[in-house]
């Protein structure tokens, strides 16, 4: 009896980026939902600041408020105003209001960052499946895709916070995502993000992983507020938002995705002499 052995030729080569959305694609400094949340919870008698806001940020919006709401300063107030203690009811309640209200002000902050769609038409050019992943629910989504979509960005899969059992940092929705545009072994893979929660999801799910220092959460000014800067102020910024994501796990920490090319020559470099992430 003959048998016959199939051998696979090793991956050696980039098979896919996955990017994040706001603070990534589009949305400078991710903006869109800091101003909702302190809404929401001054609705609710609680003063929340845009830095406490910010903490959870790149997580489900669920989980964000329910972060928000275990802040000691914050549990406190809310016990003082409404009586009792914080409960998973009240983040049911507050998402409800939360959705909408975040679905209003999205459009508002849908500018792409500088570089973004030229960076993904080049990656395409280069053979390289988009895929995406989000903190936003698909109600949010169905605001934020048809813009994108307009501008030119539309890519290969789009996988929400609720879509799954379990969001960031878990790896589950980047195993959709290397299900829905069939990509792998992950580490042919590379996961972009400017929060260390989103980076921490590349990570758990086995890809390289690159932090985005200015232009997302880690920083947390608009495009206007960054250039406003002056240079001293913006390294000394910029090296503490690099910290964070460092601080997460990034492999690389970059400004922008506009700044990507080199790093992704870098891994592919790395691939083809057989590193992992």
């Amino acid at each position: 009896m003959t048998t016959t052995t199939h051998t696979t030729a090793p991956h050696t080569q980039l098979t896919a980026v996955v990017f994040d959305w706001a603070g990534t694609i589009l949305d400078f400094g991710s903006c869109a939902p800091m101003g909702a949340f302190v809404r929401l919870f001054e609705q609710f008698g609680i003063e929340l600041s845009i830095e406490e806001a910010r903490g959870p940020m790149g997580v489900a919006k669920w989980d964000h408020i329910h972060a928000l709401g275990a802040l000691p300063r914050i549990a406190a107030q809310w016990l003082q105003v409404h009586g009792k203690a914080f409960t998973d009811a009240d983040v049911d309640h507050l998402y409800e209001v939360f959705t909408p209200m975040n679905a209003a002000v999205v459009a508002d902050f849908a500018d792409f960052i500088p570089g973004a769609v030229d960076m993904v038409n080049t990656l395409r050019a280069r053979g390289l499946k988009i895929g995406s992943t989000t903190g936003y629910n698909r109600h949010i989504m169905d605001v934020v895709t048809p813009i994108a979509a307009a501008g030119g960005y539309v890519p290969d899969n789009l996988v929400c916070a609720g879509d799954l059992a379990a969001g960031r940092p878990s790896p589950l929705m980047m195993y959709r995502t290397f299900a829905d545009i069939g990509v792998w072994p992950p580490y042919t893979v590379v996961k972009v993000d400017d929060t260390g929660v989103g980076i921490e999801e590349g990570l758990n799910a086995g890809t390289w992983t690159v932090g985005l220092a200015v232009s997302g959460n880690a920083m947390g000014l608009s495009l206007v507020e960054w250039h406003a800067l002056d240079p001293t102020q913006q390294q000394q910024r910029r090296l503490a938002a690099s910290a964070k994501l460092q601080v997460a796990g990034a492999h690389y920490v970059v400004d922008s995705v506009a700044d990507l090319l080199p790093v992704l020559d870098d891994i592919a470099a790395k691939l083809a002499m057989g590193a992992r992430p």
